[in-house]
């Protein structure tokens, strides 16, 4: 598809194109951390019990201490907690990667939880940063779309990547060469002039709640919680329709086109203007994703038409995404922005952590036909979250409208609207 009457005009800000290209390279191996450490585990101990430990314990501490990486990176700035947390995590998965069979599986487990504790909070800093690029709330809508659509393919691209090189050379090798170029990609982020001089623009003392003092961000919290267990559990449900059709092979490029699916409607997105701008248009992709996804239900006999339905399903992901995640910058309390990206990567953890363990049950208890229902009834359950708490979310957009009034009308008069802009940085390089 063709980009270049959208992306000149997203990417124009000096530096931009690089800001969001090291930040891909760094996101890269954080789609082939859990996959890696997975196959890793069971390699090493033989049990797919101790695998299963190891995964959870990575997603574990990502999830707790993505709010408290990110109330830090808005205290004192983006570059220190960057770098810290790429090294402690590269030196944890080199150390599992080089972890000999003799080791005792709790070793294995604790290096897992370091290296998810430690993850640096990337998503939250480039979407952080994503205003700075596009001031303007129509063209930061667009630009979430183009980086959802771009970010797609690391989940694209990353876990049979890990998985190649673990089948070439070793899985040890899969997890030490991904820690090291999360460090590289970091490091290479984390020294662009965005990331070094970005600072929070409130400097008053924080206070009680951080971010979710915010309906807005409360209500976001929600439905991105729910849309995960919706992605969690679409996931198994795949994996056990492959299996029950005789071609458990047939996962992999079932989901891959579930990740192409996305990236196509990132792109339609991106073309289109970037998604929803209003509560009714978030609630609107939400109730397609739920259908989309819901409708798996009635594929489980073919591979062909799973196929066919996981590509469309696919495509509300990003557009949708993308929306929730543009309502961020006007939500979250001035000096909370990265804190609030944070706690929505936890709610992304924590929902696709109960999707996945809910259908694994239902898989093995009444097969990939309960899932999907599970699956369905999820999205609805998120769709009326989303109707019910729609009236915070309206706050907030008539704030982002009330915003580009104030801009509209000239820097003179911008003491009649209460509002808190971001920064504009001197230089993007």
């Amino acid at each position: 598809m063709n980009l270049r009457p959208h992306a000149p005009k997203i990417l124009a800000a000096a530096g931009a194109p690089a800001l969001l290209g090291t930040s891909i390279v760094a996101r890269l191996p954080l789609a082939m951390f859990s996959i890696a450490l997975l196959v890793h585990a069971q390699q090493l101990t033989g049990s797919f019990a101790v695998a299963g430990v190891v995964s959870a314990a990575y997603a574990i501490g990502s999830a707790v201490s993505a709010p408290l990486l990110g109330g830090l990176v808005d205290r004192r700035g983006q570059t220190e907690v960057l770098v810290a947390g790429a090294t402690v995590t590269a030196l944890a998965l080199i150390a599992a990667g080089l972890e000999p069979r003799s080791a005792p599986p709790i070793l294995l487990v604790a290096l897992a939880a370091a290296a998810g504790a430690a993850s640096p909070p990337l998503d939250a800093c480039v979407r952080t940063l994503l205003p700075q690029i596009a001031p303007d709330p129509e063209r930061l809508r667009t630009l979430f779309a183009f980086e959802s659509a771009v970010l797609e393919v690391t989940f694209v691209v990353g876990p049979p990547l890990a998985l190649g090189i673990g089948a070439i050379w070793s899985t040890g090798v899969a997890l030490v060469l991904s820690g090291l170029t999360l460090l590289a990609g970091t490091l290479a982020f984390a020294t662009r002039r965005a990331s070094r001089r970005w600072r929070p623009e409130d400097k008053t003392q924080r206070r009680r709640g951080g971010s979710l003092r915010s309906p807005s961000i409360r209500t976001l919290v929600l439905i991105v919680a729910g849309a995960e267990v919706v992605f969690g559990a679409t996931e198994v449900g795949v994996t056990a329709s492959a299996h029950a059709l005789g071609g458990t092979a047939a996962a992999g490029p079932l989901l891959g086109l579930w990740g192409a699916g996305s990236f196509a409607g990132g792109i339609i997105a991106t073309k289109r203007g970037g998604g929803a701008t209003t509560p009714r248009g978030v609630t609107l992709l939400l109730a397609a994703l739920a259908l989309t996804h819901g409708a798996l239900i009635l594929t489980t006999g073919s591979v062909l038409a799973l196929g066919a339905m996981i590509t469309l399903a696919g495509a509300t992901i990003a557009p949708t995404v993308a929306s929730l995640y543009s309502l961020v910058d006007s939500a979250a309390p001035a000096g909370t922005h990265t804190e609030a990206f944070s706690w929505l990567l936890t709610a992304s953890l924590l929902g696709a952590s109960l999707g996945s363990a809910a259908a694994g049950v239902l898989a093995q208890q009444a097969g990939p036909t309960a899932v999907f229902a599970f699956v369905a009834a999820a999205g609805g359950v998120t769709v009326l979250v989303a109707l019910l708490r729609s009236r915070s979310l309206l706050g907030e957009h008539r704030r982002g409208r009330d915003a580009r009034v104030a801009l509209d009308v000239g820097d003179d008069h911008r003491d009649l609207i209460d509002i808190a802009p971001a920064p504009v940085l001197p230089g993007l390089q």
